[in-house]
């Protein structure tokens, strides 16, 4: 529990996590600052990617985008960005990251409440500490950014991941699905197979391109594939496998298209990755196949959803590549897929 009196409280600045996946496992506690202070200016502190995730966003007056790899590059550009943060006059900073880099911005820029977790040798920097004891329960993500904010005394009932898209941008969808034949009567299913983190958390395109086979024939549905610019061959490979009766657009759209073209989805089939966490917080119905990363931690946080996993020793590795035979994928078939997402089609239609 902090101190500081909420009346007198004007801007708050939120230092957003730097994952896309991990910024939407946000999103409820940013609801819940939201709600805890409705007339308070609320700005996020984020990189390019996780700036686009609410450029808007309801929950969010304003957004600043800080560039390591430019304007904000080395001590330098953390300086400026600090000088620049000190002229907004926030009260306070809500540090949602870890890391020893994300207080110290914070605290050059002379924010005079700054709250976080005890981490990383910044707790100084800190005026008020987040400190869970080492026999703490391990739990979900959001959950984690929940009992952060609440240790401070902030709540709410947001409790669920939420993204915002605007009209121009769900018009914009629409008129390019509509370019390549898809109909806003037609079921689409968004097919998923990267993940930015590393290949052990990818499954494997023949599986996913079988899946997509046998699903748009039992479902008389439309396919559409996703990806990142280092995802263009696992995308095209997909496609090739099915014979180009699909929708590529690997590497093809922003964040914001992104998201539109996600929530337009009806089904959604993904690896562990960022676009599985917006398709959750769009509230579309999905299947998510985990191996080296944690379900526990980390998987999509929505009730449309299954996740399809084996019991392999070594699973979860956490690795970005696997040292050894990536059984925790191999085992997984397409079969299982498939199960999967008739089990959940036939759990939503009850």
């Amino acid at each position: 529990m902090t101190d500081f009196n909420r009346g007198s409280i004007r801007k708050i600045l939120i230092r957003a996590v730097n994952w896309v996946g991990d910024a939407v496992m946000t999103t409820p506690a940013i609801g819940a600052i939201r709600e805890s202070f409705p007339g308070t200016e609320i700005t996020l502190l984020a990189n390019p990617l996780v700036s686009q995730l609410f450029s808007p966003h309801e929950w969010v007056d304003k957004v600043i985008t800080f560039d390591r790899s430019g304007a904000h590059r080395g001590i330098t550009g953390r300086f400026r960005l600090a000088a620049e943060l000190r002229k907004h006059a926030f009260d306070v900073a809500i540090i949602l990251p870890n890391s020893f880099d994300s207080a110290l911005i914070t605290w050059l820029a002379g924010i005079p409440v700054r709250l976080g977790k005890v981490s990383d040798g910044r707790g100084f920097m800190l005026t008020s500490r987040y400190q869970p004891g080492k026999d703490a329960p391990v739990c979900h993500e959001v959950e984690y950014y929940l009992n952060l904010i609440r240790h401070f005394g902030i709540d709410g009932k947001t409790r669920q991941p939420q993204l915002f898209t605007t009209v121009e941008e769900t018009d914009r969808v629409a008129l390019l699905l509509h370019q390549h034949g898809v109909q806003p009567s037609d079921f689409l299913i968004g097919i998923n197979p990267g993940a930015a983190f590393g290949s052990a958390k990818r499954w494997y395109p023949e599986r996913f391109a079988e899946v997509a086979r046998q699903l748009t024939g039992e479902w008389s549905a439309k396919a559409i594939v996703f990806g990142g610019p280092g995802e263009t061959d696992i995308a095209s490979a997909i496609e090739q496998q099915l014979g180009g009766v699909c929708l590529n657009v690997a590497a093809k759209t922003s964040v914001r298209e992104l998201m539109a073209l996600i929530s337009r989805c009806n089904f959604f089939i993904t690896n562990d990755s960022g676009p599985m966490h917006i398709a959750a917080a769009f509230g579309v119905p999905l299947v998510a196949i985990f191996g080296s990363t944690d379900y526990a931690t980390t998987s999509p946080y929505s009730n449309k959803s299954i996740i399809v996993r084996k019991e392999i020793d070594c699973a979860p590795c956490k690795l970005r590549e696997c040292p050894k035979d990536h059984q925790c994928m191999t085992a997984v078939t397409s079969d299982d897929v498939v199960a999967a997402s008739r089990k959940l089609m036939n759990r939503l239609s009850k």
